[in-house]
């Protein structure tokens, strides 16, 4: 992690390494300087639960996010349109996004909308409408949310709807705000719960 001044505030930069642990102790002497404007930046494949960290230590903190970005991807082959993309709010119901590589949402993905990505798909929210991550048959995809309560969720080639009968679990799920994960096992998805220090 590394911590530097702008003229439009500070900019934050959470690498590959860092931690949900390493990122609030290294923020922990310098609340004082978050109560501003930061901009996150991610350099990598970072630690979704590191990125949460940093939001709640800024936020705690009197600071206001304000803007999140992708860094740049140091291999020159690599295509522009696959990098991450960041989405600074929540989606409603009749968006439909399409991303080449993964997508970050900053808020919930409601009922009705749609998320299709190539990599993984983050929700820093409730996950309410259908998402399809690893489109392309990328098999390592995941999708992350608080919680999963979608009603089709797409991993790679590998597809699973809810029960008929899940909207009281979902409504409790999303209540409590826990974050789950869902990735592939053998050919299946699995869900499970992805504990996060808030």
């Amino acid at each position: 992690m590394k911590l530097r001044g702008t003229l439009g505030g500070l900019n934050l930069l959470i690498e590959a390494g860092d931690s949900a642990q390493s990122i609030e102790a290294a923020l922990l002497g310098k609340r004082e300087l978050l109560a501003e404007h930061v901009t996150v930046e991610l350099e990598g494949e970072v630690d979704v639960a590191a990125v949460e960290a940093a939001l709640n230590v800024v936020r705690a903190a009197g600071g206001e996010i304000h803007r999140l970005r992708a860094g740049r991807l140091p291999t020159p082959e690599s295509d522009a349109s696959a990098r991450t993309v960041i989405v600074p709010h929540s989606v409603r119901a009749g968006f439909r996004g399409e991303y080449k590589g993964s997508v970050v949402i900053l808020g919930d993905v409601n009922p009705g909308a749609a998320v299709i990505a190539g990599g993984d798909v983050i929700v820093m929210g409730a996950l309410r409408g259908v998402v399809h991550a690893g489109a392309g048959g990328k098999q390592d995809a995941i999708v992350w949310a608080r919680p999963i309560a979608s009603p089709q969720i797409r991993l790679g080639d590998a597809m699973a709807r809810a029960p008929e009968d899940n909207a009281l679990a979902s409504m409790r799920r999303i209540e409590e705000g826990h974050a789950e994960i869902a990735r592939l096992h053998e050919g299946a998805i699995v869900i499970e719960s992805h504990s996060v220090r808030s």
